[in-house]
């Protein structure tokens, strides 16, 4: 009698909901109220709006710039600071982790093997997932473990005592990071489109995607396939690369200069912890995005929307903060305030890098926000885009959402690697901090001057 009870007890909210849809009706799926997307953390909230793309005023270079078009933007999440040195050490940390993690399994130590109801999973180490609640013991007196992990990031096995060990120089050539992405410049030809009638894609359709592979000796080697498309998933690009910041160069940028201490020190010391990162190419910012994506949905029940790189209508959206003709982030035509400070960082006069309050590059947040709250747009470090640079594209480019982007392959000449780089740094005079200016380096270069942040969509009502 109790048990009928209980099945009573259930099935009475059934039938109330049956009871209370049409029937034979298009009801949905049964989804419940409105899904409310949470404040990203560290995010800004970017509304939808339109304004003016485009230069505010003619070029000092004497180029043709792009014409000015009125463009309306989707809303968005921005970082309100560029990515830090700490927070890009959070990736490097984590890769530097699961290799080390990787190579232990690889030798038979199971407890950093992840476990499933309470058994070592039967797959080859190759491929097992990780167990991250396992801490890995980098000074351990474990001899077999203190061997394994030399191998790994101090350049062998030898038998040097455990504490000069210890400071030996850290090998970061092993930090490799494999991501992929959606080729779509591929997926829209119209030679690739899917026959809904056949159920399969065009006979003889093909896709050239870039590959990364490590041979016999270790060397990262990438090319440029062209493979029969059967599948979605021959869409997709591999990149294998090393993650860690270049800290050369301080030293390659600007030669006959003293800039051996930042060299030494910038990205690993923790009197730079919340300056931007630098040295880190456009190609480690995508790898660094795919990480935090994958880093948010393998803690979060409902994936988000990819973390990337903005396009240059939301950079320059963002940075205009809402204001439709500024030419610079905080609104004026000006560099200096009412009071004559310099409202960034940046090369005010020649040689005099230091009226700013900053020589090279400061700690983010030094100065006041824009409108919409995001701090920097202009000057410390110039930002990545996602978007190719060409000297003209607004007459291809469409007026909702604009984004003039090509995924170069590695075999594509030099100029088609050009990414689009926005806000000036602290290099640069007061021309290259205006909104509209755009400027450009090869997507597998980094500089001592040109960091990023990330966006990502806006997944609500």
């Amino acid at each position: 009698m109790k048990m009928k009870k209980n099945l009573l007890i259930f099935a009475l909210p059934f039938l109330f909901f049956s009871c209370n849809n049409p029937a034979g009706e298009l009801v949905g799926t049964g989804a419940r109220g409105t899904f409310r997307e949470a404040n990203p953390h560290g995010m800004v909230f970017i509304p939808r709006g339109s304004f003016l793309m485009g230069a505010n005023d003619q070029s000092i270079l004497g180029r043709v710039s792009d014409r000015s078009i009125n463009v309306t933007v989707d809303a968005f999440w921005m970082d309100q600071t560029e990515i830090t040195n700490d927070q890009y050490r959070q990736f490097v940390n984590w890769v530097r982790d699961s290799i080390a993690m990787r190579a232990l399994v690889m030798e038979g130590r199971d407890e950093f093997r992840a476990r499933v109801r309470n058994q070592i999973e039967e797959d080859p180490p190759e491929i097992a997932k990780l167990n991250w609640r396992a801490r890995i013991p980098w000074n351990s007196n474990d001899e077999e473990i203190q061997d394994i992990l030399s191998f790994m990031f101090y350049g062998g096995r030898d038998e040097i005592s455990l504490s000069h060990r210890r400071r030996r120089e850290f090998n970061q050539s092993v930090l490799l990071f494999q991501y992929e992405w959606m080729n779509y410049d591929q997926a829209a030809l119209l030679r690739n489109k899917f026959n809904v009638n056949t159920g399969a894609f065009p006979p003889g359709a093909t896709v050239r995607v870039d590959t990364s592979y490590i041979d016999d000796r270790g060397v990262i080697n990438h090319r440029t396939i062209v493979r029969p498309l059967r599948s979605r998933s021959d869409f997709v690009s591999s990149r294998i690369i090393n993650i860690f910041p270049d800290t050369m160069v301080w030293m390659r940028d600007f030669q006959f200069a003293y800039n051996d201490p930042r060299m030494k020190m910038y990205f690993s010391h923790p009197g730079f912890a919340h300056y931007p990162v630098v040295g880190v190419t456009w190609e480690q910012a995508q790898a660094f995005s795919r990480w935090r994506t994958d880093l948010f949905n393998a803690a979060n029940r409902i994936p988000g929307q990819d973390y990337r790189l903005p396009t240059k209508a939301e950079w320059e959206f963002a940075a205009r903060g809402g204001r439709r003709l500024a030419m610079f982030p905080w609104g004026g035509n000006y560099v200096r305030d009412s009071r004559g400070c310099y409202m960034a960082n940046f090369k005010p006069l020649p040689g005099n890098y230091a009226d700013d309050t900053g020589a090279m590059t400061m700690r983010v947040a030094s100065f006041r926000p824009n409108d919409f709250g995001l701090y920097d747009m202009a000057g410390n470090v110039s930002e990545w885009t996602s978007a190719a640079y060409h000297l003209v594209t607004s007459t291809v480019i469409h007026d909702m959402n604009p984004n003039f982007q090509y995924d170069a392959k590695f075999d594509d000449p030099d100029e088609l690697k050009r990414k689009v780089i926005k806000g000036g740094s602290w290099k640069d005079i007061s021309y290259f901090l205006r909104i509209g200016t755009n400027t450009y380096e090869f997507q597998n270069v980094g500089r001592s001057y040109i960091g990023f942040r990330n966006v990502r969509s806006f997944a609500g009502e």
